[in-house]
């Protein structure tokens, strides 16, 4: 998302320290103009009781549950999703749809003086523009690298590994990628469990390409082999894997 634009979320450096149990996730109240059918306040959270939550008591109701949330999201056709001429939203779909599975994914995140405050202890208000910014696919990704571990995320290193683990335990995959120049679009795509109608793409019984669902130039609820390992494009500097029960 945002071609174009830069966020000011945190540019402190990215590294691999231990959890800190101090900081706290930057989110909105829902809103009653964040819906599925507009276009407005995409990076509020959607008030909308027919949209289903990840049914978290067994590994099959996870599994079951999370196709009936794509089924709903329905990212090929519902407004909130669509591509304009400047913009597209995988970052949107993707809070989305980690938000009903019922994990956490930022689509705004502190700013450097609010992250100050917030780990000296302090109780800091989102405020769109003051204490907290948007953040788009590329800062994800670094995000995910600095502050991941503290919300539950586990990194993983292969498309056999995170396709395995969502499918057996039902849990949220993720693959995000960092944009080579700064300021261009990355790229942030949920893996999702295997179906009897959707499967990952496979050489030898290995997953090659893993069963994902995306926001982008094109929206598909489901896809494997369509866009190969777009991951490893020449257009990204990096990526990674990352995996929350």
């Amino acid at each position: 998302m945002k071609k174009h634009t830069e966020s000011t979320y945190s540019t402190l450096e990215v590294n691999h320290s231990k959890p800190n149990s101090q900081i706290t996730a930057a989110d909105f109240l829902p809103d009653p103009e964040s819906r599925l059918d507009s276009a407005k306040m995409k990076y509020k959270p959607m008030a909308d009781s027919d949209i289903p939550y990840r049914d978290l008591t067994n590994a099959e109701t996870k599994r079951e549950s999370i196709g009936q949330l794509i089924d709903k999201l329905d990212v090929v056709n519902n407004i909130r999703y669509q591509r304009t001429i400047e913009d597209t939203y995988c970052n949107v779909y993707s809070y989305d749809y980690c938000r009903f599975c019922k994990v956490y994914l930022p689509t705004v995140w502190w700013t450097d003086q609010a992250l100050e405050k917030i780990l000296e202890g302090q109780e800091v208000e989102p405020l769109m523009g003051e204490t907290v910014d948007h953040i788009y696919s590329s800062a994800i990704h670094d995000w995910f690298l600095k502050w991941g571990e503290d919300f539950g995320w586990k990194r993983m290193f292969t498309a056999e590994e995170i396709q395995n683990k969502v499918n057996t335990d039902g849990g949220v995959g993720i693959i995000c990628a960092k944009r080579k120049e700064k300021g261009l679009s990355g790229h942030i795509v949920p893996v999702v469990p295997e179906t009897n109608e959707h499967q990952a793409y496979r050489e030898n019984g290995v997953v090659i390409y893993p069963l994902q669902s995306q926001a982008g130039k094109v929206n598909y609820n489901y896809f494997s082999e369509v866009k190969k390992d777009w991951w490893n494009d020449e257009l990204y500097s990096s990526y990674v894997f990352y995996y929350h029960d």
